[in-house]
């Protein structure tokens, strides 16, 4: 999200933020306060902070032990974190989309230090392009945000099949590196239904596998169908990847949806 996307966050979050700090507080003492509110000094972790963190958690952008070292701060307060934040973000059903994952603090540096490791960021800014995806850029996002939340849901639901029943105690589950992201899944499965392309071609557009494409297809469409999306046929088809990406290069003026 953009700077002011995250500030937008932090001010939605804040009422109730300092409504969850009052309550476990008023645990900590067993009751009421016997004086006034006051000025203690700034916390280890503002709530603006907190958002920041648990924002990143959610994405996927690394494991705990990465922020904790990262930060130099103490496990339990990120978890603490990260948990109230995370309750607060999913009873509003915010959607929070996933990115790359790295295992180590020199991974995630090593990130922010390359800029050739964002080319797979900014070739799915491209391909989300009015152009492709039929619709407008807001229109494109707020239809993400509306299927993200039932995706999320219905993806544990398969794993929890698959494990036959809940999680280990202990098992933090959706940290490994996903091969293609959620949002992702779901621009995946418009270029399909749009027809833009065979899915050999998509699958070369997102840097995956055939069979990864077909699997996110198959886990949104339902959602699509669900949501009342109307996904409308394009009027091009594409052979190649290079034709895609040419289609929406910068120096090519494609602003409305075709």
């Amino acid at each position: 999200m953009t700077d002011g996307e995250l500030q937008k966050l932090c001010a939605r979050l804040a009422p109730a933020q300092a409504a969850v700090a009052e309550q476990r507080k008023y645990l900590q003492r067993g009751g009421p306060r016997r004086k006034e509110l006051g000025d203690h000094g700034r916390p280890l972790l503002t709530p603006a902070d907190k958002v920041l963190i648990a924002a990143a958690y959610l994405r996927r952008v690394c494991p705990q032990k990465v922020m904790v070292e990262l930060l130099g701060i103490n496990p339990n307060t990120i978890g603490q974190a990260i948990r109230e934040t995370r309750a607060l973000i999913e009873e509003r059903q915010i959607a929070i989309s996933q990115t790359s994952h790295y295992s180590t603090v020199q991974d995630l540096r090593g990130w922010l230090e390359n800029d050739t490791a964002t080319a797979k960021i900014e070739a799915s800014r491209t391909l989300s392009h009015p152009a492709l995806t039929g619709m407008t850029s807001d229109d494109f996002q707020a239809m993400v945000d509306r299927i993200s939340v039932g995706h999320r849901a219905a993806i544990e639901r398969r794993r929890h099949d698959q494990r036959g029943g809940d999680r280990r105690p202990g098992t933090r589950g959706g940290l490994f590196r996903q091969k293609i992201t959620d949002a992702d899944r779901i621009l995946a499965t418009v270029l399909d239904q749009r027809r833009l392309c065979h899915q050999q071609t998509l699958a070369e557009l997102f840097g995956v596998s055939r069979g990864t494409i077909r699997n996110a297809i198959d886990d949104v469409l339902p959602l699509l169908h669900q949501d009342g999306s109307v996904i409308t046929p394009s009027e091009r088809q594409f052979a190649t990847a290079a034709e895609i990406f040419a289609l929406v290069r910068p120096d090519n003026d494609h602003e409305s949806p075709s």
